[in-house]
């Protein structure tokens, strides 16, 4: 063996031993569904990535996943392989027309036991449809009252549903907002991490106080560490001194894997679960679903 070889057969079998922990591991059942918003209104922070790959794990492990895309762009719809072309009926409809959930609700290329409900292109004009023909006191919980009505509708109700939002803090925001119960913020490991988040978290604690009393902050995710640089173990430990209680263990890697799935219309899990960002996803939706159990979520 070359001793060039030693650090590439070390890392292997690492990988190995995450991948035989990952798949002893049955992460329990939420007592009632888990209702998150992925949320930063900092662009480029693997806000769709974190929401698709955490719904695919989740899937993988055999829970059931609602992801509702309500990014007009429409990513986490690709990347789980669900059609959004125009036409396609989606989250669009749910706010501007009342349409049920149940109705637009679609299979992914993931599992049977992840569904999405896509967003189309139509949805960036839904706030102005919104704000000119549905009566004012309704604007900020029609996500939250089709959603309501499906979890308390269906014959099987999800254990988990991902709200992937908008990098901004508008009206479809706010819909996301008022219908979770769980903030998720992503944050990369790079230079200006923390930046706009003290106005993200002034925004939650005005939507807490006067629109939606149970929402709480309960998850903060570091994603694109590179582990060779000093900045990025600074923001590790920068974040975990603030958010000590909400930060979770597993840190998701740069990893070319994690990039090229959304390409192939998958998640990283599908695309190749044994690569470092599948399993540092895999660790972390196990992380969620266990931290949960333990404070009765």
């Amino acid at each position: 063996m070359a001793i060039n070889d030693a650090p590439l057969l070390r890392e292997l079998g690492e990988s190995n031993r995450r991948l035989q922990v990952i798949q002893s591991q049955n992460p329990p059942k939420p007592a009632k569904t888990r209702i998150f918003t992925i949320s930063n209104q900092k662009g480029g922070v693997g806000k769709t990535t974190t929401t698709v790959n955490l719904a695919s794990a989740l899937a993988a492990k055999g829970l059931k996943v609602l992801v509702i895309d309500l990014d007009p762009q429409g990513n986490a719809s690709t990347a789980l392989g669900v059609p959004h072309q125009e036409g396609v009926k989606g989250i669009y409809e749910v706010l501007t027309e009342g349409t049920p959930l149940i109705q637009v609700i679609k299979p992914t290329t993931e599992s049977p036991n992840l569904v999405c409900i896509p967003a189309t292109i139509d949805l960036a004009g839904a706030e102005i449809e919104i704000v000119t023909q549905i009566d004012r006191d309704k604007w900020h919980n029609l996500l939250k009252v089709a959603l309501d009505e499906f979890i308390a509708g269906a014959e099987e109700a999800p254990d988990y549903v991902f709200i992937d939002c908008p990098p901004s803090l508008g009206l479809l925001t706010i819909n996301a907002f008022v219908a979770a119960r769980e903030v998720l913020i992503p944050i990369q490991c790079e230079y200006y991490a923390l930046e706009g988040l003290s106005q993200l978290l002034r925004n939650i604690d005005l939507i807490q106080k006067n629109l939606n009393p149970e929402l709480s902050l309960s998850t903060i995710l570091l994603t694109m560490y590179d582990s060779r640089t000093k900045l990025a173990s600074q923001v590790v430990a920068d974040v975990r001194q603030h958010f000590p209680t909400q930060t979770l263990n597993a840190i998701i890697p740069r990893n070319v894997r994690v990039s090229e799935a959304p390409s192939f219309g998958r998640s990283v899990i599908s695309h190749d679960h044994s690569s470092p960002g599948a399993l540092s996803y895999m660790e972390a939706a196990i992380e969620i679903a266990f931290r949960g159990a333990q404070n009765g979520r």
